[in-house]
C-alpha cells in the first residue's frame, strides 16, 4: 500500500497525463516494479497507465526493451546510456506517449567507486522524440534508495 506522499504524487502524475490525453509506460530495474505498483494503486490509473517492464537482468533489458549488448558492455546497466535505451524501448513496445526508465545501485552491495550505492540513472521520453536523462545519488538503506528513486522518476516525468 503506498504511503500518502507516493499516493499524492501518483495522483498528480495521473492528472498531468490525463490533462494531456496521454498514457505512461515504465521500464524499471532497481525499483523492481515499484513505480508501476504505485501508479496502479491509484484509482482511475487505467485511463493513463499503459504498462510496465521490470527488466532486472541485462538479458531482460536486451530482450524486452531492445537495449544493445554493446551499450551494456560499454557503459553498464547503471548508466544514462542504458536508461535512455530502456525508455526508447518502452516507447517502442507500448502504446504510451510518455515513458520513464530507472536503473541504479540500491545496495547494500554492488557499489563501486565509479558507481556507488545510491547512484540511480533516470530517463524520460516522449513519443515525439524528446528524451532526457540524469543521474542522482541517494543516501539511505536499500528501501530508502528505491523509494527515493520512485519519487524522483515520477516527479521528473512532469518537469
Amino acid at each position: 500500500m503506498p504511503d500518502d506522499e507516493l499516493e499524492a504524487l501518483s495522483r498528480r502524475v495521473g492528472d498531468w497525463l490525463a490533462a494531456r490525453g496521454a498514457t505512461l509506460a515504465c521500464a524499471e530495474s532497481c525499483t523492481g516494479g515499484w513505480v508501476a505498483q504505485i501508479v496502479t494503486a491509484t484509482a482511475g490509473s487505467s485511463g493513463w497507465f499503459d504498462c510496465g517492464f521490470v527488466t532486472y537482468s541485462n538479458e531482460a533489458k536486451q530482450d524486452l526493451l531492445g537495449v544493445a549488448a554493446a551499450t551494456l558492455a560499454r557503459n553498464g546497466a547503471v548508466s544514462e546510456e542504458t536508461v535512455r535505451e530502456m525508455v526508447t524501448g518502452a516507447l517502442a513496445r507500448s502504446r504510451a506517449r510518455f515513458a520513464l526508465a530507472v536503473s541504479g545501485v540500491a545496495g547494500p552491495g554492488g557499489g563501486t567507486a565509479a558507481k556507488p550505492v545510491g547512484m540511480v540513472c533516470f530517463a524520460w521520453g516522449e513519443r515525439d522524440g524528446k528524451l532526457r536523462s540524469e543521474t542522482a545519488h541517494f543516501a539511505g538503506d536499500r528501501t530508502s534508495i528505491r523509494r527515493q528513486a520512485v519519487i524522483h522518476a515520477l516527479a521528473g516525468l512532469m518537469t
